[in-house]
Parts: C-alpha cells; structure tokens; sequence
C-alpha cells in the first residue's frame, strides 16, 4: 500500500495558507477521486482507497504542523507501509512561487513537519514533493508569512500548481519508477 500525506494546519484559518499547501493538493486528490477522509486514528484523518491496481492511503495529521509525526509514524506502523512507500506534500520557504520539486530523499531542510516525520519513522528515504511558496520580502517574519492566504493573484498560479502536484502524486501511485516520475514532474508552473 501506498501512503501519500499532505502536511499543513487543521482548522479554518489555516485553509488556503502558505503552509497548507500539502492539504490543499490532498484535498483536490480526494475531491477528484470522490473520496473522502472517513477514517481517524492515532491524530490522523485518512481514507484507504483504490486507485488503478494499488491500494493508497491519503492521511492528513490532526495535529499541528510541527507533530505531524506523532500521526504519520503510528498509521504507517499500524497498516505496515515501508517508507519506500510514503509520498509527503510539503510547502518549501527555499523553492520560487509555483516551482514543484520531487525528491526520493533527503533533510528536512528547516521544515518543522518533515523534521517531525523523519524523527518518528527514523529515516529520511521517503518520496516527497516540495511545493515553492517564496520567502518573504516585504520584512514580513517567516511565521507570519507561512500562515497567510495567497493572494487572488497568486492563488492563479497555486491552483495550477495543485494539480500539477495532484498529477504527479497519481503518477507516484501508477508508477514503480520514481525517478520517471521526477524527469516528469519536477519544474516550473506557469
């Protein structure tokens, strides 16, 4: 089974933030798909689902974005799945405004989220993709920052990006080769 998690905020005033951007991709898969996140356990909303041939678990975690571990770790424990398997949607401070950017591996890179999973499930080789969201430039804090609403305007650009991201999750689930996936997916949106 495949386990693909959308990391952000639980709560209304968080939706369509910056640091949201993992549910919001999640939240158009179900959508699409007609599924929805039925299930709760261990601090994580879920649904178990088919797509094609291959059983996939969607999880976004109940807790804040910082514990996103404590409901990652204990779902993959319970259902078995490797992390070879696990797909995570994150926003990336580091990456432009519409740049997407799949990875086999790799750190945290100052993600309170990912650092979270990483240490609960003790490894760091698992797929993820980066959604580019900007620093600020305006002297605006970071903190500040993450938790603010797109703009109209951008919002242009981050819906195209959702599906874009949308799509390469779905080519993650019908694909054995990541790296495949990656030459495909990985750029700019505009």
């Amino acid at each position: 089974m495949k386990c693909i998690v959308g990391l952000g905020n639980i709560g209304k005033r968080f939706e369509m933030t910056r640091h949201n951007i993992g549910f919001e991709v999640i939240d158009h898969l179900l959508e699409s798909n007609h599924f929805e996140l039925d299930k709760q356990k261990f601090k994580g909303a879920y649904t178990i689902e088919r797509l094609g041939n291959e059983k996939v678990m969607f999880i976004e975690p109940m807790t804040m974005m910082n514990l996103s571990g404590e409901a990652v770790g204990p779902l993959m424990e319970y259902y078995n799945v490797e992390p070879e398997d696990l797909l995570v949607l994150y926003d990336d401070l580091d990456l432009p405004q519409g740049q997407v950017r799949l990875r086999q591996k790799g750190s945290a890179g100052g993600h309170n989220g990912m650092k979270s999973i990483i240490k609960r499930i003790g490894t760091n080789e698992f797929k993820r993709i980066r959604i580019g969201i900007d620093r600020p430039t305006n002297g605006m804090s970071v903190p500040d920052y993450v938790l603010q609403k797109f703009s109209p305007e951008e919002m242009k650009t981050m819906d195209k990006v959702i599906e874009h991201a949308a799509r390469a999750v779905e080519a993650f689930i019908e694909s054995s080769r990541f790296d495949n996936v990656m030459n495909k997916y990985n750029g700019e949106i505009k």
